[in-house]
C-alpha cells in the first residue's frame, strides 16, 4: 500500500515511491545536482571547497552533501570536498561516520562483550560451588 507523506521541502502531501521528496522538489533537486557538476567538473573549480561551492551555485550544503552520499558526485576527483560524520559531523571523505567515532562504537561493543564474559564466568564459579547431593533409594526390599 502507498504511503502517504509531507515533502521535508516544500511541506506538500505526496504518495512516497522511490523518493523521499515531492515531484516538484525531486526535478528541483535535478536542476541543483545539475548547477553543482556542472560547477564542479571544471578544471578550475575542482579544487573547491562546499562553501566555495554552495557560494557559486546557490545550492545549499546540505543538499550538496545528499549528492555525495548519494553517490552523485564522487570525491576521488575533488579533493577539498567533504561531508559531516552523521555521529560528530567532523568532516570526512567516506562511509557514513568518522574513524574516531568507529573507534568509540568498537570499544563499546568490547567492553560490552567483556562484561558479558565477565558475568558468565561469574556464574559459572557460583554454580561450581553449589553442591548437589543425591540420595540412592535403596529398592531392594521390594
Amino acid at each position: 500500500m502507498a504511503e502517504l507523506l509531507n515533502c521535508p521541502r516544500c511541506n506538500k502531501i505526496f504518495v512516497k515511491s522511490f523518493r523521499d521528496v515531492c515531484q516538484d522538489c525531486q526535478k528541483q533537486e535535478d536542476q541543483d545536482y545539475q548547477t553543482v557538476y556542472q560547477y564542479v567538473r571544471k578544471k578550475e573549480n575542482r579544487m573547491a571547497s562546499i562553501i566555495e561551492v554552495e557560494a557559486a551555485t546557490g545550492v545549499d550544503q546540505q543538499f550538496i552533501y545528499k549528492f555525495i552520499k548519494q553517490g552523485r558526485i564522487s570525491l576521488q576527483s575533488f579533493p577539498n570536498l567533504a561531508y559531516p560524520c552523521d555521529a560528530c559531523g567532523t568532516m570526512i571523505r567516506e562511509g557514513r561516520i568518522c574513524g574516531s567515532c568507529k573507534g568509540n562504537i568498537t570499544s563499546g561493543l568490547d567492553r560490552l562483550e567483556a562484561e558479558k564474559k565477565f558475568e558468565a564466568r561469574k556464574r559459572q564459579e557460583e554454580n561450581s560451588r553449589i553442591t548437589t547431593y543425591h540420595s540412592l533409594k535403596n529398592n531392594r526390599g521390594k
